[in-house]
């Protein structure tokens, strides 16, 4: 990217304080496809003038497969790890684009000394469209079908239903909602750790029942607000072999396209 993100460490340096701590999270950071939401997330803060930093190199898993698969010391672990750092750095308020690390740091990190404000992306976008400082354009999604997938950590976990649905409104674009959405949504699959597992037999892959859900409303694009949502039903799409058809992406990546960043 043709601009320097800071760590906190850098800030500390400097004797400031970011506006924000982005937790970039292990998809986010290592995974090719997850990295495209990271950088659209960067932009999109950088051109509105938000001073955030990264843990970088200090930033280390949640924890969250570890104790979704029934490891608790481990997650335990981990987690007192990252809030030794974290308190370290007096961090008040940090922004994720994984609702699996939003789960984890906001609901599970209270009970082991981690108290933090903690938001997904998209609240905190919805938060700065709010306050004016983030416009959005969205003419070249015009007339194009949409339609959104509700993570789990994000809706049913924590009720957020809203902020995805407002911004998405925003790109002038036909919404259109599945049958099994909001309160009722279906999971893509990768919950609770089965992200890093083949699933167990079965007449139907879960990601390849909900893609086929998405796919009856004959979409331009599916929306998610979660990297492994992205990865499970892009492999839902390519089952189908709809890749060419219909793209998967974060609603990031739609508002960056959106300004042309």
């Amino acid at each position: 990217m043709d601009f320097n993100i800071k760590t906190m460490a850098e800030y500390a340096m400097e004797g400031k304080s970011p506006e924000v701590l982005f937790w970039v999270g292990c998809a986010g950071s290592f995974d090719d496809r997850a990295k495209k939401i990271t950088k659209a997330f960067c932009k999109i803060l950088n051109k509105i003038g938000v001073e955030f930093a990264v843990l970088g190199q200090e930033e280390s898993c949640t924890g969250d497969p570890a104790k979704r698969a029934g490891n608790e010391f481990v997650f335990q672990m981990m987690a007192m790890t990252n809030i030794e750092v974290l308190n370290a750095y007096e961090v008040k308020k940090i922004v994720t684009a994984c609702p699996h690390c939003f789960n984890t740091l906001k609901n599970e990190y209270p009970n082991l000394g981690g108290n933090y404000e903690v938001i997904h992306h998209t609240q905190f976008l919805k938060e700065l469209m709010n306050e004016g400082r983030l416009k959005i354009e969205g003419g070249s999604f015009k007339g194009k079908k949409i339609t959104f997938h509700d993570p789990c950590y994000l809706g049913r976990a924590n009720n957020e239903y809203e902020a995805p649905r407002m911004l998405l409104e925003k790109l002038d674009a036909e919404l259109v909602e599945m049958k099994r959405c909001k309160t009722n949504g279906l999971c893509c699959g990768a919950g609770g750790a089965q992200m890093f597992k083949e699933p167990e037999k079965g007449k139907k892959d879960i990601n390849v029942e909900r893609t086929e859900e998405a796919l009856s409303f004959e979409p331009k694009i599916i929306a998610t607000g979660c990297p492994f949502c992205n990865t499970m039903l892009t492999d839902g799409v390519k089952h189908f072999n709809k890749n060419n058809e219909v793209e998967v992406k974060d609603i990031v990546e739609l508002l960056a396209e959106a300004e042309d960043l």
